[in-house]
């Protein structure tokens, strides 16, 4: 994790330094790609990471409020990249995001495991991680499932800028007070999963959250007014916040430790690789045929997947006790 983010920051502050002697284009196109590999990298190190500082029976609080940063930062960090921008120049605003990258990696050279403990332990495969995967029924389900969702929410953001821009005719300032609404809803689902979570047990609390998800995006794509459309975008945000935490919660719960990386990687190169298809196919189509149609689809789908999720072992409320190979 120190690695990615000294790489990160050393990346992002080429862009600032080049442009001194003028505008590299092509060089963002590098950072950016690079970044977010590191950026990649970086989350399954996190992710593996959190148990073995916190502990199993605290890996929901843990993640709770991780995502609760996270979701501030989505709310004030574009805001202040914005200002600083418009201030002092692009440049400047990525060297500022380049230092944040140094300060990330000085305070995580601080932290150190209990009993000496490293956050990946032994040498494995992808194909580990995917075998894991396929022996541990709700983990496969869920991969599968997870596909289906990220081949709808990659490019939804996007669709509802639009729609609050084309459908509604609202000007950017609005846009900026949907997108923070949608940041609350995230915060609002991260303060309440391990209440939810503990009450209601894991199936019912994901596929809840996919309930809303559906019926949320269905409001957008039938919405005449801003008001409607904000609190929808509320409901969807908190949906997917509480079904994010519970998911990752209930991996990292599963998994052995030795190996979470693995899994971790598996699991997300499992379900986000038609995730750009999927954003490319709903855009083109709300640019084709505007976004009432493709949101209503959408919401369908949603729905699609929480009836397949109930005839699976996703539907248990304590599915983490069930070993690979268990029903």
């Amino acid at each position: 994790m120190i690695v990615c983010d000294v790489a990160r920051a050393v990346l992002l502050a080429a862009v600032p330094l080049s442009w001194l002697l003028g505008p590299q284009v092509w060089l963002l196109y590098v950072v950016i790609a690079l970044t977010s590999a590191f950026g990649m990298i970086f989350r399954v190190g996190y992710v593996t990471a959190v148990p073995n500082l916190v502990g199993q029976d605290r890996v929901v609080v843990a993640n709770s409020r991780l995502e609760s940063t996270n979701a501030l930062a989505f709310i004030i960090g574009p805001m202040f990249a914005g200002l600083l921008s418009g201030q002092l120049g692009a440049a400047t605003a990525i060297a500022v995001n380049a230092a944040t990258f140094g300060i990330s990696a000085t305070a995580l050279a601080v932290v150190r495991f209990p009993s000496g403990r490293s956050a990946v332990e032994g040498v494995h495969t992808l194909l580990a991680g995917f075998t894991f995967l396929w022996r541990t029924p709700v983990l496969r389900w869920l991969a599968m499932l997870l596909t289906v969702i990220s081949f709808l929410t990659l490019g939804m953001t996007d669709v509802i800028i639009y729609q609050v821009r084309a459908g509604l005719g609202q000007s950017d300032q609005v846009v900026g007070v949907v997108v923070g609404i949608a940041g609350g809803g995230t915060m609002l689902a991260a303060a309440l999963t391990p209440v939810l979570r503990r009450r209601l047990g894991f199936g019912p609390c994901w596929l809840g959250s996919y309930v809303l998800c559906g019926l949320a995006v269905g409001v957008v794509a039938l919405s005449n007014d801003t008001v409607t459309l904000a609190v929808a975008v509320f409901g969807y945000s908190f949906g997917l916040g509480l079904a994010g935490i519970s998911s990752m919660s209930l991996r990292q719960s599963v998994t052995p430790d030795h190996l979470l990386g693995r899994v971790t990687s598996a699991f997300w190169t499992a379900h986000s690789a038609l995730a750009p298809l999927g954003a490319a196919a709903i855009t083109g189509l709300v640019a084709a045929h505007g976004a009432r149609g493709p949101l209503l689809a959408v919401g369908a789908v949603f729905l699609l997947v929480v009836l397949i999720g109930l005839g699976t072992p996703i539907r248990s409320r304590h599915p983490e006790r069930n070993g690979p190979g268990d029903p």
